[in-house]
């Protein structure tokens, strides 16, 4: 089965356009094709698939693939990861909480974190408008044609809001300002500018952050996102012989 079987066979697994789905749907359905590998899982040889790991190269981190898996119960885990990964490898998996509690059984994962899945609410978007920051952000490309927004200062970039991944649907937005100049609000200013570009081309901004990153939870409680209750887990591991 290539690839584009695999991925409309998996694709009723996945609702792309839900938060707790969407990050996984963009991996699994839409990451460029030269760089995913799917495995998928069946109950039966007559059954339809009921599960699938997608193994990706990304540019984030050349040397360890994101791993991304659904599954419909602890033994399908196993015969997954079994199959999809190499022994003593490092990757790096992010799973729903209790698709990841099943997979340690198979895994060494030293330091997992656990991640909020934030979207944003249009009405406390709008809302935050009057706090806006009156300060120059630029909306440039990056090195692989992905837009990003930065504000700039003694010609380099201090603050930088993009995009992880985006699908049809979604996109995840990072932002990272220098340590030096935080607390003026120029976080607030360029995560605004990124929402406000994914919102015209039609898409949902969503924001992934670690529930112990305070700052950046009250960033993006600021500009207008809010807590959708679900929780990824996320770290570094590699499967135990």
């Amino acid at each position: 089965m290539d690839l584009n079987a695999q991925r409309a066979a998996v694709r009723p697994l996945l609702a792309p356009s839900a938060p707790e789905d969407a990050l996984a749907a963009y991996y699994a359905l839409y990451h460029d094709p030269r760089r995913t590998r799917l495995t998928l899982h069946r109950a039966t040889a007559n059954q339809s698939i009921n599960g699938f790991v997608a193994v990706c190269q990304t540019g984030q981190d050349l040397f360890r693939p994101l791993v991304v898996i659904r599954a419909p119960d602890d033994s399908a885990v196993g015969n997954l990861l079994h199959r999809a990964l190499t022994p003593g490898r490092p990757y790096y998996l992010i799973a729903l909480p209790e698709l990841f509690e099943a997979a340690q059984r198979f895994l060494d994962a030293p330091e997992p974190s656990v991640n909020r899945i934030y979207r944003l609410d249009p009405a406390r978007f709008s809302a935050a408008r009057t706090a806006e920051i009156n300060v120059l952000v630029e909306e440039k490309r990056d090195s692989n044609g992905r837009f990003r927004w930065e504000i700039q200062s003694g010609g380099e970039a201090v603050a930088v809001a993009g995009v992880n991944w985006r699908s049809p649907f979604c996109a995840g937005i990072y932002v990272y300002v220098e340590p030096v100049i935080r607390g003026r609000g120029w976080g607030r200013a360029v995560l605004r500018a990124a929402t406000g570009g994914l919102l015209r081309e039609g898409l949902l901004p969503l924001y992934l952050v670690q529930e112990s990153n305070l700052p950046s939870i009250r960033l993006a409680k600021a500009v207008g996102y809010a807590d959708t209750g679900h929780r990824e887990i996320a770290g570094q591991i590699t499967l135990l012989s």
